[in-house]
């Protein structure tokens, strides 16, 4: 079985495709406090998704990039020490899947110098460069928050698709006055995200819930028309891909994921690589390495 490749990916491919894990364990269920049924739900991640998402990425030679809460990495270490061991990067995804933006600044500074303390224990050293925040869900601050830590990127807004790009910060909206004044980039980069390429709306509509759920075939048609239209007219571009181990584990969409693969890997130009990797790149080639 092959591992990933730990190398630098071409400078020059067409297209980087990041395949991005919320490994969320119970995380948001243990917060809630939620039942013995809902709580199952999130321990099939580190139970049997992470294994087998595993497995895949190491026949595929694919290094990918996972978002983990603190709670997942002191609740299932075994699981965690699996994705450091298998090459991947491990970042930061809060400690319970709070929403950040139901907590004040001081109460988010303080979630998120936790996680990093528990991620770089996992990660035998090294500190988590890369933040996505649960839910996607950002208060004012936060993001300066982030950035103030040290990190070198945010995963958590919607306002691109596959061009990475620096982070506005101090934006105002006056809903009154009908008036919005755009604040300044930093130094933090974004990746972009959509819905449209998380698993989750499709596959876990709502907590405790059943259905209605997307077949397997129509997430993929969305996906390939995505990563074929990224193709064809973003050169250069990064194609991020969300998903959780408890929904993308599931058999019929792990065959999902594997077709996925399989049809990127058929577009000649096309890459897979890890979000610090990719950040790197981007901020080298423009201003010659990771902001400190």
């Amino acid at each position: 079985m092959s591992t990933p490749d730990t190398g630098a990916a071409p400078a020059t491919a067409r297209l980087t495709v990041a395949l991005t894990f919320d490994h969320d364990g119970i995380a948001s269920e243990v917060r809630r406090g939620d039942g013995p049924t809902v709580v199952s739900r999130g321990e099939f991640g580190p139970r049997v998704g992470v294994g087998r998402i595993l497995d895949l990425l190491a026949r595929e030679g694919i290094a990918s990039t996972w978002f983990v809460p603190g709670h997942t990495v002191e609740t299932f270490p075994a699981s965690v020490a699996a994705v450091v061991e298998a090459g991947h990067e491990l970042a930061c995804h809060g400690w319970l899947h709070e929403d950040l933006a139901a907590l004040a600044p001081d109460a988010q500074r303080a979630v998120l110098e936790r996680s990093v303390g528990a991620l770089t224990r996992a990660g035998g050293g090294v500190a988590p460069v890369g933040f996505r925040a649960p839910y996607w869900s950002l208060g004012a601050e936060t993001l300066a928050i982030v950035e103030s830590l040290g990190f070198a990127y945010d995963s958590s807004l919607m306002d691109d698709d596959t061009h990475l790009h620096r982070v506005r910060l101090g934006d105002t909206h006056d809903a009154a006055a009908g008036v919005s004044r755009l604040g300044v980039e930093g130094r933090l980069i974004e990746v972009p995200i959509s819905w449209t390429l998380d698993d989750w709306p499709h596959f876990e509509p709502s907590t405790g819930a059943v259905g209605p759920m997307s077949a397997p075939s129509k997430v993929l048609e969305i996906w390939l028309e995505e990563l074929r239209y990224a193709w064809q007219a973003d050169d250069g571009g990064v194609l991020t891909i969300t998903m959780h181990p408890e929904a993308i584990g599931r058999g019929s969409r792990m065959r999902m994921l594997e077709r996925f693969i399989a049809e990127a890997k058929a577009l000649d130009g096309v890459v897979f690589d890890r979000l610090d990797r990719v950040v790197k790149r981007w901020i080298a080639a423009r201003h010659g390495g990771l902001p400190g």
